[in-house]
């Protein structure tokens, strides 16, 4: 029992002796916070006292895509923790190749009759992509809340990591060591967070007179693979640094660099984006543009919360800024290669 009321208590953030009180039916304690500790007692795992099992906790759905990225590992745990203080229970809809499509959660959510849903990764961002269910949950003025940039077609709140900034910081860094050859490795071209990345390195690179070759700007799927593929290329045009727009594709251009047989930093600077779990713990540790997942997931959780409990929210896009983790995967760069 002690353990119950301690592993709860630091769930929700309260006292063991609000949880005793919640457990136990006795007054003194707010009902968003009655409803944060029974949606902790599910999502722990613990039975509910008889007297309060026929209240069902409130469901609000998460929709990611492929784990591969820890990235998206370490945005549910803040969104979901987020959810259950404010009485609510996350569903976790994950997104796998041959899996059950975003369109097809869409439709399992709504059949559970959530209360709204935050969408992180997902096709908001491609233009190209199926939005019907995004235009469907309009429609149904169910609250949603995506996490980071999305076509303009969508009017749902938005919280995103600024793309710009963390192209600027990135590109400043490699600029400060001595780089002049830099290139660009971007997800796919109707990804709207790519086309912010792309904007900002052009416009940098004209204002710090720098050249951008036909061959400086490669485009992937966001995978480790794909990284070293295009990276490979970048590499053999004579490239000395590289900004990646996620860590696995930064992991992957540092494989494409020993692979041709040279070495990071030593030969090429690589830079990553999102400073995701253990990119301290890779060789070289990575240089990355760290996302600031704690303030994006909580925030997405507040405008949520928001339109849930029938108030106004911001329609603009809050942009949240990202700092860069300078780390042992970029250096100044050699003699030879500014001389070449």
């Amino acid at each position: 029992m002690t353990r119950r009321l301690a592993e709860v208590a630091k769930k929700v953030g309260v006292s063991e002796a609000t949880v005793s009180r919640v457990l136990n039916g006795k007054p003194g304690v707010s009902d968003s916070t009655r409803a944060a500790v029974l949606t902790a007692l599910d999502v722990l795992g613990y039975e509910r006292p008889t007297q309060l099992r026929g209240e069902r906790a409130r469901l609000v759905g998460l929709v990611l895509p492929d784990l591969g990225n820890p990235i998206f590992p370490a945005l549910a745990e803040v969104v979901g923790g987020a959810l259950a203080q404010r009485g609510f229970t996350p569903v976790l809809c994950t997104r796998t190749a041959g899996g059950l499509s975003e369109a097809d959660y869409v439709e399992m959510l709504l059949e559970q009759q959530v209360s709204g849903v935050v969408f992180a990764g997902g096709h908001y961002a491609e233009a190209d992509a199926p939005h019907e269910h995004y235009h469907r949950l309009l429609g149904l003025r169910l609250p949603v809340v995506l996490v980071n940039a999305a076509t303009e077609s969508l009017g749902f709140p938005r919280v995103s990591t600024d793309d710009a900034v963390a192209v600027e910081q990135a590109f400043g860094h490699l600029m400060s060591l001595g780089h002049q050859r830099i290139g660009l490795v971007l997800g796919p071209e109707d990804h709207v967070p790519s086309r912010r990345k792309l904007a900002a390195f052009t416009a940098m690179a004209r204002a710090a007179g720098v050249k951008i070759g036909p061959g400086a700007v490669e485009r992937s799927l966001f995978s480790l693979e794909g990284g070293q593929a295009v990276a490979t290329r970048l590499v053999r045009e004579g490239i000395t640094g590289i900004i990646c727009a996620s860590d696995p594709l930064a992991l992957g251009a540092i494989r494409a660099v020993r692979r041709l047989g040279l070495s990071v930093p030593q030969d090429v600077s690589v830079v990553g984006f999102d400073d995701s779990a253990f990119m301290n713990c890779t060789n070289p540790p990575l240089t990355t543009v760290r996302q600031p997942i704690e303030a994006i997931g909580r925030a997405a959780v507040t405008l949520l919360a928001g339109q849930i409990e029938g108030a106004s929210v911001t329609a603009e896009e809050l942009l949240f800024e990202p700092e860069l983790v300078v780390r042992g995967s970029t250096a100044p760069v050699k003699a030879r290669a500014l001389a070449a």
